[in-house]
């Protein structure tokens, strides 16, 4: 996110790429969460299949982790994303002692249960590969939504460089369908699953219980 870019040929896909975010944003209840943070309360927090302690926490998680990141890769682009206190780190950083030292602070931090380091050592995505890549998990993003036969909800998806990373709390049926779902929407390169496999009757107990800590 250093790189010096000019601003005046990307601003249109960068519209785009907002104009898209809105667009799912404006859809019913049942849309997942939003990438890079956890939208804690109200409905959505009623009806995701992490516990609302883990909800708080993968947020905390999100927060902390990415102010570690940012101080020991200043020069790389770091994102984070915590579900159910698995952390996904992504973007670019410059060497490989860069990705190597954010994995082992971030081990570290509270509540982590296990990171996956998907840092790629090469120079930062542009403002244009990023606003592509939101554009991309707002298309990943609808195409579950439309899906009959999928809680759109139940999967979060993180999208760099084309490469989209799938995350949640989901059977083995709901994982490979959003696979396949993922694998079928224009744009995407690579599909990388993140997934916490749950059973069937793992799924029914998660969806009958009050959502606690």
């Amino acid at each position: 996110m250093n790189k010096a870019l000019s601003v005046r040929p990307l601003v249109r896909p960068f519209a785009a790429a907002l104009a898209a975010l809105a667009v799912v944003t404006a859809l019913p209840a049942c849309a997942p969460l939003i990438v890079g943070g956890a939208m804690v309360g109200g409905s959505m927090m009623a009806i995701d299949r992490r516990t609302s302690g883990a909800q708080v926490e993968d947020q905390a998680i999100e927060l902390k982790a990415l102010s570690r990141a940012r101080d020991l890769a200043t020069l790389g682009s770091v994102n984070i994303t915590s579900y159910n206190r698995m952390v996904l780190i992504s973007g670019e950083v410059p060497t490989e002692p860069d990705r190597a030292r954010v994995e082992e602070a971030l081990l570290k931090l509270e509540n982590v249960r296990s990171v996956v380091n998907e840092l790629a050592v090469q120079p930062n995505s542009s403002l244009g590969d990023r606003s592509r890549d939101s554009i991309t998990s707002a298309k990943v993003k609808a195409t579950l939504v439309d899906a009959k036969d999928m809680q759109a909800h139940a999967v979060k998806v993180v999208t760099e460089r084309g490469i989209v990373y799938l995350m949640g709390l989901v059977t083995e049926r709901e994982a490979n369908r959003a696979t396949d779902i993922a694998r079928s929407v224009p744009g995407v390169q690579k599909v990388v699953r993140v997934f916490e496999v749950i059973t069937e009757e793992e799924l029914a107990g998660t969806v009958a219980r009050p959502n606690k800590p």
